[in-house]
């Protein structure tokens, strides 16, 4: 899943668990959060986005490159639907699917990559580099 700054690194590093997307999906489970080419300049004043600690200084701060693994959890689409409202917490907006994130967990460092507007398939070697980071920093933990 591909996100723009600074919400991928609120989604790595400040505890955001809601991503506003425009789509629903049927897809449960995995996903990379990828931090698009893109930065949301507007965003980095957000109150939510200082209260996550917003640095850009930080290396989960780049763009282009995965930044964190999560779980898609639920996705709520009642806020999505015309005058709908939901429960889904600070970091979910009005107008849109509120994909449900759980277990995040940020990366050692960022892994460049390549994404896409929609929900994408990560190349396999890509899937594996994540996998054998986390493996290596917990033998080393």
């Amino acid at each position: 899943m591909s996100v723009q700054q600074p919400w991928a690194f609120a989604i790595a590093r400040g505890g955001k668990t809601v991503s506003n997307q425009a789509l629903p999906t049927a897809y449960r489970g995995p996903l990379l959060v990828h931090a698009s080419l893109r930065v949301d300049l507007k965003a980095c004043d957000s109150p939510l986005i200082r209260a996550a600690g917003w640095d850009p200084r930080d290396p989960l701060a780049t763009i282009g490159a995965i930044t964190a693994v999560a779980e898609l959890e639920d996705v709520c689409s009642a806020a999505a639907v015309r005058d709908g409202s939901c429960d889904c917490g600070p970091w979910s907006e009005r107008g849109f699917h509120h994909w449900h994130l759980t277990a995040v967990r940020p990366l050692p460092r960022p892994i460049v990559a390549l994404g896409r507007t929609d929900l994408w398939q990560p190349h396999p070697t890509l899937v594996n580099e994540v996998e054998t980071m986390f493996a290596t920093a917990a033998l080393n933990s």
